[in-house]
């Protein structure tokens, strides 16, 4: 018995580890600028990755100290969250399955069109009060500030990869024909725009094009980006959680086979 605990106390306290990665890949969402405009995955996938370390950390105390009803606990709530985590990873894959950016002529970054993404993304942009919102959280970022201390001349511009929020929202789009001055200052153009962002467009700092379908467009590519790769760290750990858990079912079982076995014996001692 005491090995069978030994072994439950250690599946128990990978299962602990394996906590980590959902609770940091949580925490990374919170620290990207985009994510912190747009508050959707981060906190839930925080509060996943603490449920498992709390509840692994039941399944340790019961594997090393043979508690019965704790271990039960263990193996009835990480099949719960388990399951949600598998959710969270699909419905990850499933939100961030359309979208990319599209080539410029004479261009090395992309650009991003709204309507390439899936509804439930546009649903968290879209909206006068919602984007307001975001749009006053992204224009107190720097990150078009930085673009005007780095390139000085249209053809370096040109050929540098910017964010797809930078592409999005520092420039105007460039089917509008503005000519370049510096990274967020362009020149209209004389002719009218076919492309309501470039009538968005503007010259002040504060503004941009922080109104643009286009700076929807690109925050939502930027979303998907780094939603994919939390999703992957959250798959990982998931195949993780699902090899430890069956150990740990097979070792309950074990204990309880042993625990009878012993029964028996003493019953007829």
């Amino acid at each position: 018995m005491p090995l069978v605990s030994n072994v439950l106390g250690a599946i128990n306290f990978v299962a602990m580890l394996l906590s980590v990665p959902v609770i940091g890949a949580g925490v990374w969402l919170t620290m990207e600028p985009d994510n912190a405009c747009v508050k959707i995955l981060q906190w839930p996938v925080i509060i996943l990755g603490i449920l498992i370390l709390v509840v692994a950390l039941a399944g340790l105390v019961g594997g090393l100290w043979r508690i019965h009803r704790l271990l039960l606990f263990y193996l009835v709530a990480m099949l719960v969250l388990i399951a949600l985590l598998l959710a969270m990873v699909l419905f990850a894959y499933f939100v961030t399955d359309k979208g990319m950016g599209h080539s410029v002529p004479g261009r090395v970054y992309l650009e991003y069109h709204l309507d390439d993404y899936s509804g439930w993304l546009r649903r968290r942009v879209e909206g006068p009060l919602k984007w307001e919102r975001i749009k006053f959280c992204l224009s107190t970022s720097t990150m078009c500030a930085e673009l005007n201390q780095s390139y000085h001349f249209a053809e370096d511009f040109f050929k540098t990869y910017l964010t797809p929020l930078q592409s999005g929202c520092c420039k105007p789009p460039t089917e509008c024909g503005y000519t370049f001055v510096n990274p967020t200052y362009w020149i209209s153009p004389i002719s009218s725009a076919a492309n309501k962002d470039c009538m968005e467009w503007s010259n002040e700092q504060t503004q941009l094009c922080y109104g643009c379908d286009s700076c929807k467009a690109g925050l939502i590519a930027n979303l998907r980006r780094e939603w994919r790769r939390a999703d992957v760290i959250l798959l990982c750990t998931l195949i993780g959680l699902v090899v430890v858990y069956l150990m740990g079912c097979c070792a309950f079982r074990n204990a309880k086979t042993e625990e009878l076995f012993r029964r028996y014996k003493q019953g007829y001692s």
